[in-house]
């Protein structure tokens, strides 16, 4: 067996994980009564994969307010009906040795959309619909223009963040993430292309970052001093120079270090229609790299990390603490034990019930 360092321990905090391959948030688009309340469809999509040997199964992006959903088939953690559903989910995680993590998020004003399967058109009031709210009334391409956010209705999202990282510490979730990425409410504050304020929310660095830092001091301020904190950042909006970029993450991942965050999760893009992206395997890795090595914070890599010898470098090498895949985990809820198996590590995370099917397991 070979000393992986994919399959090596890592602890944030309180929380020991018992390896680095992780599951990205996936939207799932799939609470048919429209209430946020996580469906059969949830226990058994997480729950597979965390008997798959994940070390972290990490829930959708879950909103904290009923129009923060992106459709109105998402999860959300604003009443206790969710937070009781959801506790069934980590109680079964939990039984298979992984641990839970939840990302809270307000899609702004990429919200009141169709589910991703029927192509994400706007979802108007006889549909269901709802006014969606941003920092400025600059839609996203092809959606409802947003209503601005008063001051009053910003200090609301904050409580309303903190409302819902009590109810997910309430269900199980050992893990909190805060979503500002992918062009949701918080990466809109952050960017110059959707943030045109004049008030203390908009214009500088500093401003534009005020309400990613307030919401993270708060979800901070509930986790309390054992639970880890997550922050997914988008690192480029891949339209340089005025955009948002790289260094404006680097910048921002310090403060957010400050604010209490205790790992930053480094996506990519999702804020204008018309980015220019060049993708490919680990693409998003030298963002997570960079941040990793300039600000002295933990990172996680995510986008096309299909392979367990890529992620075993990833990590091996520095560039990162951990790996998170989405489809990859999709396409085999039990990724985490084949790269196990591949990389050879001293692994012996199979559910018993499966022992028969392991790749050492003989005819």
């Amino acid at each position: 067996m070979s000393r992986s360092a994919l399959f090596s321990p890592l602890t944030l905090r309180g929380v020991t994980f018992r390896n680095r391959l992780w599951v990205a948030p996936m939207c799932q688009y799939s609470v048919e009564r429209r209430d946020g309340v996580p469906t059969d469809w949830h226990l058994v999509h997480l729950g597979g994969m965390s008997r798959g040997g994940a070390g972290l199964v990490m829930a959708e992006a879950t909103a904290v307010v009923p129009e923060g959903r992106i459709s109105a088939w998402d999860t959300g953690l604003w009443d206790d009906r969710q937070r009781d559903a959801w506790a069934r989910i980590t109680a079964f995680i939990h039984s298979q040795g992984a641990k839970a993590g939840i990302q809270l998020a307000h899609a702004g004003r990429k919200a009141s959309v169709h589910r991703g399967i029927e192509g994400h058109g706007v979802l108007d009031a006889a549909e269901g619909g709802w006014q969606p709210f941003g920092p400025s009334d600059i839609p996203f391409a092809g959606l409802a223009d947003p209503a601005p956010l008063s001051q009053d209705q910003i200090a609301d999202v904050v409580a309303a963040f903190g409302a819902a990282a009590q109810r997910a510490l309430d269900a199980g979730f050992d893990v909190l993430e805060v979503h500002a990425a992918h062009g949701y409410l918080l990466h809109e504050f952050l960017s110059p292309l959707s943030n045109e304020r004049t008030d203390d929310y908009g214009g500088s660095l500093e401003n534009r970052a005020r309400l990613a830092l307030e919401v993270t001091r708060e979800v901070r301020r509930v986790a309390g001093d054992d639970v880890p904190v997550l922050v997914r950042l988008s690192a480029t909006d891949w339209k340089e120079p005025e955009g948002w970029t790289l260094e404006d993450t680097v910048t921002v991942s310090g403060w957010l270090r400050e604010a209490g965050a205790d790992l930053i999760d480094v996506s990519s893009g999702g804020n204008v229609a018309d980015a220019r992206i060049t993708v490919g395997p680990g693409y998003q890795v030298p963002f997570a790299a960079e941040v990793r090595e300039r600000v002295g914070i933990p990172t996680s890599a995510v986008g096309l990390v299909t392979e367990p010898h890529l992620a075993e470098h990833i990590v091996a090498s520095g560039q990162a603490d951990a790996v998170m895949a989405g489809r990859e985990f999709m396409r085999d809820p039990h990724f985490a034990l084949r790269a196990a198996h591949e990389l050879e590590a001293d692994v012996d995370d199979w559910p018993f019930q499966y022992e028969r099917g392991t790749f050492a397991s003989r005819p």
